[in-house]
């Protein structure tokens, strides 16, 4: 196998930004042009600049020590992220200043200056302590969206201790296995969290997973509902009691630069969860510049990450980014359709939000629900769209930037993993025009490349394989307690390059097109297509909201295309002419052999499709692999029953 994709899509007429946000834009072309040939060709000093723009205990001796594929930034250097974060804006005077601003699902909202922050923060690192949390120790977060889950983490950055954030989704054993696996004694919890106007249990969840991971010795519960969750004495703390007891003095701690921040678990193609681990200084200076820059941030902006912290958006972008520069937060505990579909929007207008970072799959629920919901709202406090989490396709691009944004807002879409830390592709909105649908440049010191299987650079406008082919600071140093797995899976497919398993194109300007995952490449008749181009031209069809689209195993073909689809309101779905609208738009070679018209589509909480779940409905087996984590496991028996008729 080559690692070659076709590429079969049509590419976008570019949208430029206005004038005006040009104008005020932090960096223009050219200083773009020079920023990034500095991180390439001179690493070293263009990172010891950035880093100079935060605070450090103790300086570095170098910038890099790079023996592959273990890297280390600023060597012998000692920093504090929750120091950066917190305690560097108060001495700024910043301490007045909004740094969250907190909506729950229920309506309730609590507002946190820097100096708020900063004080929850000393107390709780100092509850952690109290517990018998040392530097070093790893502390696992079961949390809802609430501001607890950030002074949590920050109050284990501020003491060292290394917080392992486990999604408020998930399921008993998913938590229990991570628990086990990163050896952490004590888990932050709360009794319970509001999903759609529901109670979930996460006290109860959280008391099942201690019986499978016996490590855990102490739990720290927020009182986030009725606080009528059993506690088990001897174990068990309430979150408020151990702040109200714990001073608000707290010296943070001096890390060494490659001390571990957090180890975050992500599954792999098997499914098996891999311990992501993150440095401090690295990531900190990742995190920091790539907000600054790519959200383009200013003193009067309220930016919204819609993303949960227990998926690294929220690490990155709904925390510690926002925070390291100084910026206002906005968090939201629930649903984004509950009461309806306007929650988002009628938030926007209530909170005068300037910058929203949300995910193509929310966007394309959002077109589904219908104009009626945005046009509700004054959406001008506005200025910037991104986008996150998946390749988002070019209509959906265009109906943020009309609907949402009144076609005066860039929309930066952000390619990035877990595994990165921080951005790595996107088009800086003041510098350059979007192409819709594709991610765009890459960022400061990322050297990324398109090449075959065997690392040969492939021709521009070409289909290959995504590869980073020099260390930057916000990558991942190993995966928790089994560094030859890092190796193997990240470093050991291409040799000498990072490649964690995207396809993707680069045109003739050097944008660069994500096309999905290669795991979801189908191999039809000899070709090779991503199937992101597919789904994209599914949805550029008026009857189609959504798709998903997977292989079946084909005796003639090898395999063969199977889209699911979810309809467009006001419209009905003609299959037939849906199959020649793939074919008129990309070839018949991707015209798909069967297509199914879904309510619904499996997906987890954060709105990710898993399409593993789909390749087994569409090939007719058993359903295997943990459900838990679906938003509605259900829906995989109605899409076994609409394939078996």
């Amino acid at each position: 196998m080559t690692g070659k994709i076709d590429h079969t899509s049509h590419d976008e007429a570019p949208v430029f930004p206005s004038a005006e946000f040009a104008a005020q834009s932090s960096l223009n072309a050219e200083q773009y042009r020079a920023m990034y040939e500095q991180s390439i060709q001179d690493p070293e000093t263009f990172w010891g600049n950035i880093a100079q723009e935060l605070h450090w205990h103790a300086p570095w001796s170098r910038v890099l020590d790079w023996q592959e594929p273990h890297a280390q930034w600023f060597v012998g250097a000692q920093t504090n992220v929750a120091y950066n974060a917190l305690d560097r804006q108060v001495d700024s005077g910043l301490g007045e200043k909004r740094a969250i601003v907190w909506e729950g699902e229920d309506g309730e909202i609590r507002t946190y200056t820097y100096s708020d922050l900063l004080e929850q923060v000393k107390r709780a690192a100092n509850a952690l302590l109290t517990l018998g949390v040392v530097k070093g120790d790893r502390v696992t977060l079961y949390l809802p969206m609430i501001p607890e889950a950030a002074i949590a983490m920050l109050a284990c950055a501020r003491i060292g201790a290394v917080h392992s954030v486990v999604f408020g989704g998930f399921s008993v054993s998913a938590l229990a296995d991570r628990i086990q696996n990163a050896g952490s004694k004590v888990l932050v919890t709360a009794d319970a969290s509001y999903r759609k106007g529901a109670l979930v249990p996460l006290k109860g969840n959280a008391d099942a997973a201690a019986q499978k991971a016996p490590i855990l010795e102490k739990m720290l519960v927020v009182c986030r509902a009725n606080c009528d969750a059993p506690m088990q004495p001897g174990r068990d703390v309430y979150w408020h009691d151990a702040l109200e007891r714990a001073s608000s003095e707290h010296e943070a701690a001096a890390l060494d630069s490659e001390h571990p921040l957090f180890v975050l678990y992500t599954s792999g193609s098997t499914g098996k969860p891999k311990g992501v681990v993150h440095s401090t200084g690295g990531y900190m200076v990742g995190a920091y510049l790539s907000t600054k820059t790519v959200f383009d941030l200013k003193a009067g902006d309220l930016f919204w990450c819609t993303a949960d912290v227990g998926w690294v958006t929220g690490h990155s972008y709904a925390v510690y980014g926002p925070l390291l520069t100084g910026a206002s937060v906005l968090m939201y505990e629930g649903a984004p359709n509950h009461p309806d579909w306007g929650r988002f929007w009628d938030m926007v207008q209530r909170h005068k939000v300037s910058v929203l970072y949300t995910a193509p799959t929310a966007i394309r629920s959002f077109m589904r629900a219908g104009d009626e919901f945005p046009n509700r709202y004054d959406l001008s406090s506005l200025r910037l769209l991104g986008s996150v989490g998946e390749p988002i396709n070019p209509e959906a691009w265009r109906w943020y930037w009309r609907v949402i944004g009144g076609e005066r807002c860039p929309v930066v879409d952000t390619w990035w993993q877990t595994e990165t830390g921080s951005i790595m592709l996107t088009t800086l909105p003041g510098a350059f025009p979007a192409k819709p649908g594709t991610a765009g440049l890459p960022m400061f010191g990322v050297d990324a490349a398109i090449v075959t299987r065997d690392g040969h650079d492939v021709e521009d406008g070409q289909g290959g394989l995504l590869v980073i082919r020099k260390p930057w600071p916000s990558m991942l140093r190993t995966v928790y307690g089994d560094d030859e797995r890092y190796v193997k899976t990240y470093w050991g497919e291409i040799t000498g390059v990072y490649f964690a398993g995207d396809g993707a194109r680069k045109d003739a300007d050097g944008y660069i097109t994500v096309m999905g995952r290669v795991d979801d490449v189908l191999n039809v008749s000899g070709h090779r297509l991503g199937t992101m181009e597919i789904e994209s031209a599914l949805v550029g069809h008026a009857s189609v909201s959504e798709a998903a689209v997977v292989g079946r195993p084909d005796e003639l073909k090898g395999e063969c295309v199977v889209a699911f689809v979810l309809v467009q309101d006001g419209h009905t779905v003609d299959v037939d002419e849906l199959r020649r609208h793939v074919s008129r738009e990309i070839g018949a070679l991707a015209r798909p052999d069967a297509i199914y018209v879904a309510d619904a589509l499996p997906k987890t909480r954060s709105g990710k499709i898993m399409r593993r779940f789909l390749r087994q409905v569409a090939a007719g087996q058993e359903i295997s692999g943990d459900t838990s984590t679906l938003e509605d496991p259900s829906v995989l028996e109605r899409l076994a029953a609409t394939v078996a008729q």
